[in-house]
């Protein structure tokens, strides 16, 4: 069994060795000096493949640790009432979910698009056991997020409709730019379907982001808008030409 504890700097957030991770990604796929290097001491490295997860195992390894899972673990341990572990997870597979987004497309290899997928669903479980409704909405929204980077409308369109079914059930618990984030996905998920709505819902996705009160979070929803893939959406955009936009 790997040593935990004693390879773990003092005072160590898991969020700082994931940044850490995140920068020697971006580093050894843009070619700094020596970060490839600092990569292959655990073998061979193609920089143009560098994910996410190869650098948490690069990280994992510089800690006397097998695996990044082994480094969740242990600082997972650290916290002793169920409910707070609960939570602990949800919020961590959640930051590690957004760092896997970077690199899921359709072509990712089968294995890590199920690996992504199912750490949706854990983070969604552990919100059902230790959260609010606005918890659980935003978990099936990263449920859908997910399953259409990789190519999987079907599963989206069975979890987007339920984040805006529990924001109509618990309307106090949410706030006006969730109610924009589920029609954007839902707008996202009508495109990658191919059905006949999703424009008339990115329009209203448009608007209520507009309507968001606090200006950071408007900014937010407008980013994510603004970012494809639009499936369907973007192919009509195309065809139509300059002339039709």
């Amino acid at each position: 069994m790997t040593s935990t504890t004693p390879d773990l700097p003092a005072g160590a957030e898991l969020g700082q060795l994931r940044t850490q991770a995140k920068d020697l990604r971006l580093a050894v796929r843009h070619g700094k000096p020596g970060a490839a290097e600092r990569a292959a001491r655990g073998g061979p490295v193609d920089p143009g493949r560098f994910s996410i997860r190869d650098a948490q195992q690069v990280i994992a390894r510089e800690h006397g640790f097998a695996r990044w899972q082994d480094v969740v673990s242990a600082f997972g341990n650290r916290r002793p009432h169920e409910r707070d572990l609960h939570r602990w997870f949800a919020v961590e597979l959640n930051n590690a979910l957004g760092d896997l987004l970077f690199d899921l497309t359709p072509a990712t290899p089968r294995a890590e698009q199920d690996r992504a997928l199912y750490q949706a669903y854990a983070a969604c479980y552990h919100w059902l056991e230790a959260g609010t409704p606005a918890n659980h909405g935003r978990a099936e929204y990263a449920i859908a997020q997910t399953a259409l980077a990789i190519g999987r409308p079907r599963i989206a369109a069975h979890h987007a409709p339920r984040y805006a079914e529990l924001i109509a059930e618990h309307p106090d618990d949410f706030t006006d730019w969730d109610v924009a984030f589920s029609t954007e996905i839902l707008a996202r998920t009508a495109a990658a379907s191919g059905a006949p709505e999703a424009a008339e819902l990115r329009a209203r996705a448009r608007l209520l982001a507009d309507r968001i009160a606090d200006s950071d979070a408007r900014e937010v929803v407008r980013d994510r808008l603004d970012r494809g893939p639009w499936f369907a959406l973007e192919e009509e955009s195309d065809a139509a030409g300059p002339a039709g936009s």
